[in-house]
């Protein structure tokens, strides 16, 4: 958290220092654990009070922690010990969220001062609000006689005793100019008075009439409903095809967490989704909740942390981060599409945000509801097995029905040479434009082009910094990377042989897409959406509204357009590149595959109009294909665990990834044979590698990783801890630990 003000900052009693309290704090700082100190003789240090205290030569801000009960470690002696200098008056961490920061430290292999950071993430919110002043009636009597002019009486015929009002307003509603205020105030007529707080949030109202739920809907409901009812932990999973109403069935959970005085939190992916979630919220509720994620500003953060710190923000929608807010009394939390690998966090803390979920919810004691159409393998194994609930939506609300899914065989129907559209493609598109209906091309790939090579000599544009190629964006004139970031201009010749003019697109992005749509239908109204094009909400709200208002005809998407949007006059969704996620090898790329794509299939036909989806691929057979064209994701989920049960891939074991990096290639090698050598070796574990990863250079550091299979039984963080605990890793080598890996880049 840095250095604090002075305001904080107190003197060093050194008296009665064997009498004094001692307390643990754990700092906000990748450290081994808690910190003994010495609470001043008036301090209410209890566990989970914000304390200013002293590490080395600064003041930095802490929790008093909970003392372990079998802590084996010598305590300090009370002659050495350092006293912190204050207790902030902001609202004490409570006991669940220090126990969960305890438990995703441990889980994590990661330092709690580390996570503890995370819950601390709003540095100013724990700084005393600000206090405004404003003016109020000065109490009757004195000996003066005060002159009492038009304008001063105007003024006191505006206000009432004992209201405090803001000098602008006053002035404004009395018709007179601030001066006359500040004369009254030194003629003893008002007197200076803090002005009272206004709420941050307004308060969502669980009566306001929402949306009529159909008789389905309104049994899923009502068995959500029951289970925040409960006040008791338990995890249901809440599934239904694309368009059958999630949202407003688990929004009536919301509404049943309000009228029990609890708050709710909600988690979304991409905080481009926030659009028109809010506007469904509003039309339930008549007010909009609380957001958090990255986008929001210091300020808004500020007041959010401590709204909610303080019970004032009944409602959270946020990104993952939004877990280590300080709900004092979190009653329901929700996890829409659950099965988002956006919800591992790869960086710094690694964890599942999901996962995460359901412990916060255990420890909080409230219920979770996790929200797929097409929930992950390791969810549906859970309830397979018992460990969760569910219930199910079968049907699209309104009477819609779901589209009709056909694969295009770009082996018979190749696009134009040079071109990425097949025929088909673009007689169903033409059509649909023709109707005055919507079309969308999906493509997971941003940019130009993902490839960028030299014609003479085959050189191929490469980042610097990582093992991935550089992908060309056209409109912005440059060369990126998607994984550090380095750009740089396309180059007039090649840098290996020297040939001008020879640089060639390889491969197809949305951008060249959007062009060859551009030729194609000059006339469509266009809109590419990507992370590039939508940088955050309110780009994303603003696209969705043109789109909704018939402002677009044509929408080119990655990913972003997957997940969540409503749109109701898009009827055609073509797949451009079907077979794009299954190459590679991963472990979960059918399953992730068919998710995406049947939540892009999901956005067509949402409406009166039938939908339509086409899928241009070279693998029409492929099980993920027939699985979309048959629309039995079921049978496909079970097919996959099959395929997974018998070598104990998850969910049916455990799996860990330790990945060795280094600026020198040679201590990257060196580190992670030293581990490979001292891997544990016993019943039940195995250990894969090690081996260079798939980018073996990422951001300038060398990259090996180590893989760690378990059976489902095996307790993996006792065998990961031994297990480095054998190994002496250099300074300047890092290795990162990764819990149930969903990726393996």
């Amino acid at each position: 958290m840095g250095r604090v003000s002075e305001k904080h900052r107190g003197g060093k009693d050194t008296t009665n220092v064997a009498r004094a309290p001692r307390v643990r704090v754990l700092l906000p700082l990748p450290l081994a654990g808690a910190y003994d100190y010495r609470a001043p003789p008036d301090a209410d240090a209890r566990p989970g009070a914000f304390v200013v205290a002293p590490l080395n030569q600064r003041e930095i801000i802490g929790v008093v922690w909970d003392r372990e009960a079998n802590s084996s470690e010598p305590p300090v002696s009370d002659a050495r010990l350092k006293p912190f200098a204050a207790v902030l008056p902001v609202p004490s961490m409570t006991a669940s969220l220090r126990r969960f920061i305890d438990w995703v430290a441990s889980y994590t292999l990661s330092p709690p001062g580390a996570v503890l950071r995370m819950a601390m993430s709003a540095p100013a919110a724990l700084e005393p609000p600000p206090v405004q002043a404003g003016w109020t009636l000065a109490p009757p009597g004195g000996n003066s006689q005060p002159r009492i002019t038009p304008e001063r009486r105007r003024v006191l015929d505006a206000m009432k005793p004992g209201e405090v009002y803001a000098g602008p307003r006053l002035a404004e509603a009395a018709g007179v100019s601030p001066g006359v205020l500040r004369g009254m105030a030194d003629n003893g007529l008002l007197r200076p008075a803090a002005l009272p707080r206004a709420a941050r949030f307004a308060r969502p109202d669980p009566g306001h009439p929402g949306p009529a739920l159909s008789g389905v809907q309104a049994e899923a409901a009502a068995a959500l409903r029951g289970k925040v009812a409960a006040k008791a932990f338990g995890v249901t999973l809440l599934a239904g095809v694309t368009g059958s109403g999630k949202t407003e069935v688990y929004l009536d959970a919301v509404a049943e967490c309000l009228r029990q005085g609890r708050q709710a939190l909600v988690m979304l992916p991409e905080i481009a989704l926030s659009a028109q979630w809010l506007d469904r919220f509003r039309a339930r509720f008549g007010v909009e909740p609380a957001l958090w994620h990255s986008e929001v500003g210091s300020r808004t953060r500020r007041d959010t942390w401590r709204a909610v710190a303080e019970g004032e923000a009944p409602v959270v929608v946020g990104a993952r981060s939004a877990l280590f807010l300080p709900f004092p009394d979190l009653g329901l939390v929700v996890v829409d599409e659950e099965h988002e690998t956006a919800f591992k966090q790869e960086d710094g803390v690694v964890y599942h945000a999901r996962d995460m979920a359901v412990v916060r919810a255990r420890l909080a004691g409230a219920a979770c509801v996790l929200v797929s159409a097409t929930p992950s393998l390791e969810t549906l194994n859970n309830v397979e097995s018992g460990r969760y609930d569910a219930v199910r939506l079968p049907q699209r609300h309104g009477g819609a029905g779901l589209p009709t899914v056909e694969t295009i065989d770009l082996r018979a129907k190749p696009p134009e040479r040079g071109r990425f559209l097949s025929p088909v493609l673009i007689e169903a598109v033409g059509q649909t434009l023709a109707r005055g209906e919507q079309a969308m091309l999906f493509l997971n790939r941003r940019g130009y082009a993902p490839l960028t090579l030299c014609r003479h000599c085959g050189h191929r544009m490469r980042c610097p910094n990582c093992t991935a190629w550089l992908v060309e964006h056209r409109a912005q004139r440059r060369l990126q990377c998607h994984h550090c970031g380095h750009a740089e201009a396309p180059p007039a010749e090649c840098p290996e042989c020297g040939t001008p003019n020879c640089l060639t697109p390889v491969g197809p992005g949305v951008e060249r897409i959007q062009e060859e749509a551009a030729l194609l239908w000059p006339e469509a109204r266009r809109l590419v959406m990507a992370s590039d094009t939508m940088p955050g909400p309110a780009a994303a709200a603003e696209a969705a509204r043109a789109i909704q208002e018939r402002e677009v005809d044509l929408i080119v998407g990655t990913q972003i357009v997957a997940k969540g949007w409503h749109f109701p006059h898009l009827t055609l969704v073509g797949v451009v590149d079907a077979d794009l996620g299954l190459a590679g090898g991963d472990l979960r790329a059918a399953e992730r595959t068919v998710q995406l794509l049947h939540q892009v299939a999901g956005r067509a036909g949402r409406a009166e109009a039938p939908g339509r989806v086409l899928l241009q691929s070279f693998s029409p057979e492929h099980p993920v294909m027939q699985a979309l064209v048959s629309g039995d994701l079921d049978a496909f989920m079970a097919e996959e665990a099959a395929t997974r049960r018998p070598g104990g891939w998850p969910p049916f074991g455990r799996l860990a990834a330790l990945i060795v990096s280094a600026e020198e290639e040679r201590e990257a090698d060196r580190t992670a044979r030293d581990l490979g050598q001292a891997a544990p070796q016993f019943d039940g574990v195995e250990v894969l590698g090690p081996a260079p990863a798939p980018l073996a250079l990422l951001r300038g550091r060398f990259r090996r990783r180590l893989l760690l299979k378990a059976r489902r039984d095996v307790a993996v963080q006792p065998v990961l801890r031994e297990w480095l605990s054998r190994v002496a890793v250099p300074a300047h080598v890092r290795v990162q630990v990764d819990v149930d890996p969903v990726g393996f880049l």
